[in-house]
């Protein structure tokens, strides 16, 4: 990708890659994914550097970008709010213009959405959202892939959120209108997902429920979150009590699909956001879920550089 170029691509929300481009990069993790489980080396990225900004802690996002980029021939930087500039006095925008100079590719988990933006909008190569408060493309990106290799196509299927309406359920909602199913919606009251914010074109990809229980029959998978993301945490006392009957539980799985899947971005909290017999039990594939970032990760890093393979 040469400076100025036009046809540079950031990755800062879901909505931010069509239907036909997810197709692409699914079927572009499932061959990276199928070279990887064979040993097959594959290194597309080879002198190309990423460069890693965690203002928020991380341990699967770290890891699936890192050992990631190696594995396609590539080198990291990793760079915290404590050792560089970013996060400190230096504007974002200068960060943007000076990281850009020097690597290839960029990603940041940080906490406002905004502050990914400007960089963004500042940088001379693709930025990638790695989380932030308002959204977490990345984990839907590994969520999805990890349905359809379990289950198949999930347009016209329905996706039961229950929990928090946060930045996992706004990408669950873009999600929902790019990919064609439906998202049934499930939150405490003061803890809603506003549809309108997340920037939905059809609103009929999605329907709220007020019962949990609700929100689960005939769902195709079921899936949540920590009720107390990071930088909420002066807020757990009183998101325990809100949050007390929206713990998934073995009764709301038995209300989904007979086959319904269980997912969660990690880490889990057992018997608070869901119980150990649902989390540990046969529907769960939170395991797959989690490798899978690696694999999607890989495919988005090879598409944003490259373009499309063949």
């Amino acid at each position: 990708m040469k400076p100025g170029d036009r046809l540079m691509r950031h990755y800062l929300q879901f909505k931010d890659l069509r239907a036909e481009e997810y197709g692409y990069l699914f079927e572009r993790a499932r061959i990276i994914k199928t070279r990887f489980k064979n040993y097959e080396k594959y290194n597309p990225l080879v002198d190309r550097t990423l460069a890693m900004i965690f203002e928020k802690a991380s341990t699967r996002t770290r890891v699936s970008f890192e050992a990631g980029m190696y594995q396609m021939g590539g080198s990291v930087v990793h760079l915290t709010a404590t050792d560089s500039q970013f996060g400190r006095d230096e504007p974002v925008e200068d960060a943007a213009r000076v990281i850009s100079r020097m690597v290839d590719i960029v990603m940041i988990r940080t906490f406002e959405q905004s502050k990914l933006e400007a960089f963004a909008a500042h940088s001379r190569v693709p930025v990638i959202n790695g989380l932030t408060n308002e959204h977490h493309p990345c984990q839907v990106l590994a969520d999805v892939f990890t349905y359809i290799e379990q289950r198949g196509s999930i347009a016209g299927k329905v996706v039961a959120w229950v929990g928090d309406g946060n930045n996992m359920a706004n990408t669950w909602l873009q999600a929902a209108d790019i990919l064609g199913f439906t998202l049934h919606l499930s939150t405490p009251s003061g803890y809603e997902v506003d549809a309108q914010r997340v920037g939905i074109r059809n609103p009929r990809c999605v329907k709220t429920f007020k019962s949990p229980f609700a929100a689960c029959e005939g769902a195709h998978l079921v899936t949540t979150d920590v009720w107390t993301s990071m930088g909420y945490e002066a807020e757990n006392e009183a998101r325990q009590k809100a949050f007390a009957d929206w713990c998934v539980d073995a009764q709301m799985m038995q209300l989904a699909q007979r086959d319904a899947l269980f997912m969660h971005c990690l880490p889990a909290h057992r018997g608070e956001e869901v119980a150990a017999e649902v989390i540990d039990g046969p529907q769960s594939v939170v395991w797959d879920e989690a490798e899978n970032r690696m694999h999607v990760q890989k495919a988005l890093m090879e598409y944003l550089l490259l373009g499309r393979i063949g």
